[in-house]
């Protein structure tokens, strides 16, 4: 199908303390920086998405990039939830790595075919590792 849409490319979380958000998950899951700000940091998820974190209320007016151009005025509140792929036989080294981390697994679950662990970042955000199976049909 023509203009088809091919994936979800970014998602965005915000956080009052974005540099302890931002070491969090780079030191959690070793994702690498993209772009770095005292409003906004750009990390990439296995080479393919972009986790976008966001001081809370800095980007009400827009955020100005450095390399040209405004990101328009958003912001969020409250809670949200993510979830990051894993392989099948990876859940037992991400409660390892949790655990050795004192991040308390909140809670596991299968459905369908897969599995999640289900945690809180530092700003309570719930973050979900899923492995494949969890949506019948979807390759992830």
């Amino acid at each position: 199908m023509e203009g088809k849409v091919n994936g979800i490319l970014e998602s965005a979380l915000y956080f009052p303390d974005l540099d302890r958000a931002s070491e969090f998950y780079k030191d959690l899951f070793g994702f690498e920086v993209l772009i770095s700000s005292e409003r906004l940091v750009a990390l990439s998820v296995a080479g393919k998405q972009v986790l976008l974190l966001f001081q809370e209320e800095a980007s009400l007016d827009g955020v100005e990039l450095t390399t040209g151009g405004v990101i328009p005025a958003h912001d969020g509140k409250g809670p949200v939830h993510i979830a990051f792929s894993i392989d099948s036989g990876a859940i037992d080294y991400w409660k390892e790595r949790l655990t050795s981390r004192n991040i308390n697994i909140e809670s596991e679950i299968s459905f369908n075919e897969g599995y999640s662990l289900y945690f809180y970042d530092t700003n309570k955000h719930l973050v979900e590792l899923a492995t494949p199976g969890i949506w019948k049909g979807l390759a992830i």
